[in-house]
């Protein structure tokens, strides 16, 4: 029994060793292969993410129709404000836990991996809870009308009763990522939404339960995929793992996690306020079928974007890790690469865009309206897409090194400062093409913003990393 004992001891220390190396090697292996390890997992992950979102909108305006596409496109808001707490949690734990590694403290890794769950579980609860108490008026002013308020009312009622269960899937996946654990978030990403293409057929037609059993079948997706990272996060041999004593919140560590969650948060908060006031315009200048091409071109265009995180995902441990370990000529080296790649990214989404947008179209509707709004909508919203890249990867770098306050001035820029007055300014004077417009101009001059701010800071790691080298 003690030679068994000792055996089992043996192989966890042996575990633990290979996970520590493993955290190591984000500062010491090369960094274009760090990025290809830990970005084509996340990539994959994001990519499936993405059709995810796009599979309840196929098989929701094939099986339901073109209203249901719009009362779908209404609760984007919803979706985002939901994204906006989900991130601020996850995405601020998983950079802070980043950071802390490459410091090698462990036990605030631990601990700051405690606290993302009990947050998750709070703002959950409180978010499903209000917004389930004001439903109808929150669709209202979201853009519904009342030939779509049924549609979106069915819809995320089960979405908001499963809403804890989202959050926690969301934030255990991104620190999966930061504890050097990127394929594993991947399969568990396509695992979600194979079980989801499966279950949508099997809900909204075998079941006949029409867009509430897309909810139900999103629902149930992640509740499996959840209990798979239960899972993971129970081996005591890793260095992130559910224990005892790590739960209790400690009002520093989440005011870290929400400082560096802020820029995801305003982010998506401001995207929700954006999105408010698009169904609005679009309901205005073209009915509840303009709506449903937002919808359209919004999902389209969002599989070029979740690709684009996919890269920033696999920056952030690399960049947290090595910015705390003070090596800035690697954390050059890994920003120069993720804008490259962002880059490329979306110059593909525009060429798609421009080129073959009925092809895209013709996925979700073949509703004539409809389909020749969302081809018009479709290439004006991305004619900027080439340069949206270079400015999400700008974003997500200051928020990756905890410089919080830029990355939130540089989404805010984008959101509010320039696209929600472009919103209330060209509308009026080129209808609904000044709604699809004031996208692109506003993804324009952000670019212009972030570049010469990224120029400065670049300017600034240089020196630093020179500095080192001379006292070294």
């Amino acid at each position: 029994m003690l030679n068994r004992n000792k055996c089992s001891n043996f192989a966890a220390r042996m575990k633990q060793d290979s996970n520590n190396q493993k955290t190591l090697e984000l500062g010491t292996r090369p960094v274009g292969r760090l990025l290809v390890e830990y970005a084509l997992p996340a990539i994959i992950a994001m990519t499936a993410s993405s059709l995810y979102n796009m599979v309840d909108s196929i098989f929701i305006g094939q099986g339901v129709g073109a209203l249901a596409i719009s009362g779908l496109a209404v609760t984007f808001p919803f979706m985002n404000l939901s994204a906006a707490f989900g991130a601020a949690v996850g995405v601020g734990a998983s950079s802070y836990i980043s950071v802390k590694l490459g410091q090698k403290d462990y036990a605030k890794a631990l601990r700051v991996f405690g606290n993302t769950v009990t947050l998750n579980v709070i703002i959950g609860i409180l978010f499903s809870t209000i917004s389930l108490l004001l439903l109808d008026p929150i669709l209202y002013f979201f853009g519904a009308s009342d030939q779509t308020i049924s549609y979106a009312r069915e819809y995320m009622i089960i979405i908001l009763l499963g809403n804890v269960i989202t959050h926690l899937y969301f934030g255990m996946n991104a620190v999966l990522r930061s504890a050097s654990k990127p394929r594993a978030a991947m399969f568990i990403i396509i695992f979600t939404v194979v079980l989801n293409t499966l279950l949508d057929p099997l809900f909204i037609y075998t079941f006949d339960l029409g867009i509430a059993g897309a909810a139900y079948a999103t629902i149930l997706a992640q509740l499996l995929a959840f209990l798979w990272q239960l899972k993971l996060f129970s081996d005591k041999r890793e260095i992130l793992h559910l224990q005892r004593g790590i739960y209790k919140p400690s009002l520093r560590i989440i005011r870290n996690i929400l400082a560096i969650g802020m820029s995801p948060f305003f982010m998506n908060a401001c995207a929700c306020i954006i999105v408010i006031f698009i169904n609005r315009n679009l309901l205005t200048y073209g009915g509840d079928l303009a709506v449903g091409a937002y919808g359209i071109a919004n999902r389209v265009a969002f599989i070029f974007v979740m690709v684009t995180m996919g890269v920033n995902q696999g920056m952030q441990p690399i960049a947290g890790y090595n910015y705390g370990a003070q090596k800035f000529d690697r954390l050059l080296r890994v920003l120069k690469l993720a804008m490259i790649s962002a880059t490329c990214v979306t110059t593909s989404g525009f060429l798609v865009a421009e080129f073959c947008p009925r092809l895209c179209v013709s996925l979700f509707t073949d509703d004539v309206q409809l389909t020749s709004l969302s081809i018009n909508g479709l290439r004006i919203l991305m004619a900027a897409m080439p340069i949206v890249g270079y400015q999400m990867v700008i974003t997500n770098f200051f928020q990756s090194i905890g410089m919080a306050k830029i990355s939130i001035v540089l989404s805010l820029s984008r959101q509010l400062l320039l696209l929600l007055p472009l919103l209330i300014l060209l509308p009026p004077y080129f209808g609904i093409d000044g709604v699809w417009m004031s996208m692109p101009v506003s993804d324009t001059l952000s670019a212009l913003l972030a570049f010469v701010v990224m120029s400065r800071y670049m300017k600034k790691f240089t020196m630093l990393h020179q500095q080192l080298n001379v006292l070294s």
